[in-house]
């Protein structure tokens, strides 16, 4: 448990992450990162989950990072000296890794965005699978307007999934970046009308996703997130590796048949990558 944001699972093993602190417009203060990183590090091992859904509550997603964070006096904070500067540098490093825990899971994530998605919540959404939002949402670069170069992963993410030139406007400006307008550059799959009907799209897409073999979808994501990395001859490479190591005819057979019958397959999950009490 934690106060940042609630945590299920259904039957078809989609996991729902909802952040759940509206009257504090599900800001990130320093203890939301680990938790986020620890649950999805959990539900990757454990390898159950099939897609992870990620939404949240009130009228904005989130409104990133807590202020009252750049204003303490935490010596996380400090780059007074070559120690602290040192030190700075690897809690830089762990609050990336929270972020990157999304990238590196084993099953889709799909994040559904409503009002604003500002500051920090556009990395946390920038390196999940896909992204939806709702016809008043709205994405920005917040940092640049309190005088610091965003470092979570957005800077380094966001021209791989929409036209380089807008990235580059929305992190020098900090301007918003409007629902249609990251429909059409790519930022979004979809937009909906409102927050009721935006849950219901992506769970619609998380249930599609779960009904496909997981041992597939696992290495969709890993051979994508390679070809994103890597050249053309290196991702190929790589995909002979991959596809060896996990071409299985029996668990097609499975999806065949599903395919043919119009239904979810029936397919095991995941081995553990740790393990299990």
């Amino acid at each position: 448990m934690n106060d940042f944001f609630s945590l299920s699972s259904d039957d078809q093993a989609i996991a729902h992450l909802q952040l759940n602190r509206p009257e504090r417009l599900n800001t990130m203060a320093p203890d939301f990162f680990p938790a986020l990183r620890d649950a999805v590090r959990a539900l990757d091992a454990a390898g159950k989950t099939r897609a992870l859904v990620i939404s949240s509550t009130g009228k904005h997603f989130s409104a990133g990072m807590a202020l009252e964070t750049f204003g303490s006096q935490d010596s996380m904070l400090d780059t007074g000296s070559a120690r602290a500067r040192l030190g700075f540098q690897t809690m830089l490093r762990e609050l990336m890794a929270c972020f990157s825990a999304l990238d590196e899971a084993r099953f889709p994530v799909l994040c559904a965005v409503q009002g604003g998605c500002i500051g920090g919540a556009l990395d946390l959404a920038a390196a999940c699978d896909m992204r939806y939002a709702t016809a008043d949402a709205f994405f920005s670069v917040q940092e640049i307007q309190i005088g610091m170069t965003a470092d979570l992963g957005v800077l380094q993410r966001l021209q791989g999934i929409m036209p380089a030139g807008l990235a580059r406007e929305m992190a020098y400006t900090g301007e918003r970046l409007g629902a249609e307008r990251a429909l059409a550059a790519g930022l979004v799959n979809a937009v909906l009308p409102d927050a009721e009907a935006l849950l219901a799209h992506v769970m619609g897409v998380a249930r599609q996703i779960a009904g496909k073999s997981p041992l597939a979808m696992a290495g969709s994501k890993l051979a994508l997130n390679y070809a994103r990395d890597h050249g053309v001859a290196a991702s190929l490479q790589q995909m002979s590796l991959l596809q060896s190591a996990i071409f299985d005819v029996e668990e097609m057979g499975r999806a065949i048949m599903a395919w043919k019958l119009k239904k979810p397959g029936e397919f095991k999950p995941l081995a553990p990558a740790l393990p299990q009490d």
